[in-house]
């Protein structure tokens, strides 16, 4: 029985842990600025922010940590051992390319959505050589309600001009699912950092393994839009 909508026109991508391979960059950047500045900074903790915009993680790590803990400091630390991991090549997760190749042969539209500010995203996408190959990517800085709220969504698919039913969202954190489920798009999880819970089980229509299944998938069930 199809999963996917039908008929499908977009597919709308987060950016990263699902196109690009940097939350585990991420990771390794806070935990050394944090140990630096004395702190130490938890997996639980790290994993609870994982696709959620700073402005929030901020308010998380000051509630862990007290008051007293440097957020500048840390976050120009963090920020400066991320831009240099990446100075040395954007990752990309597997099957990234496929997945871009499928939806060009398949005549499909895209656009990400992402809790990355502006200009930052942007040039994310730029340096990993795939900002071209996205319609429209809707940041941070154009809605007033992020992730998990689903207004940046609802932005990319008003830029589109589409129906919500005609669009899936491919997301790699809990967030981000809330976020797409709540805008009413046919989600599909592919898992980096965070595993599939309940709560993701209910709100999405797959939970797959690479942007690589993804492509199966679309190339099993979309009709590729005539020319």
């Amino acid at each position: 029985m199809p999963i996917l909508p039908a008929p499908l026109e977009a597919v709308i991508c987060d950016m990263d842990g699902l196109l690009l391979d940097t939350e585990a960059a991420h990771r390794e950047t806070m935990k050394a600025a944090a140990a630096d500045l004395g702190y130490d900074l938890p997996e639980p903790l790290f994993l609870s922010m994982v696709g959620v915009h700073r402005p929030r993680n901020r308010i998380m790590l000051r509630e862990a940590f007290g008051a007293e803990f440097p957020l500048d400091l840390f976050y120009a630390d963090s920020d400066a051992r991320f831009e240099a991991i990446l100075a040395r090549g954007v990752p990309l997760r597997p099957g990234l390319h496929r997945l871009l190749d499928t939806l060009d042969r398949l005549g499909l539209r895209r656009a990400v959505v992402t809790s990355t500010a502006s200009p930052w995203a942007e040039e994310r996408l730029a340096a990993a050589g795939i900002l071209d190959r996205f319609e429209t990517v809707v940041t941070l800085s154009d809605v007033a309600r992020p992730k998990p709220a689903p207004d940046p969504y609802l932005k990319a698919i008003d830029r589109l001009g589409i129906s919500a039913g005609r669009a899936v969202a491919l997301e790699d954190s809990h967030s981000g699912v809330r976020a797409a489920a709540a805008a009413r798009l046919a989600t599909i999880m592919i898992p980096d950092l965070l595993g599939p819970t309940a709560e993701t089980a209910r709100l999405t229509i797959a939970t797959l393994s690479s942007l690589g299944d993804v492509a199966d998938l679309l190339l099993a069930e979309a009709v590729p839009v005539e020319s």
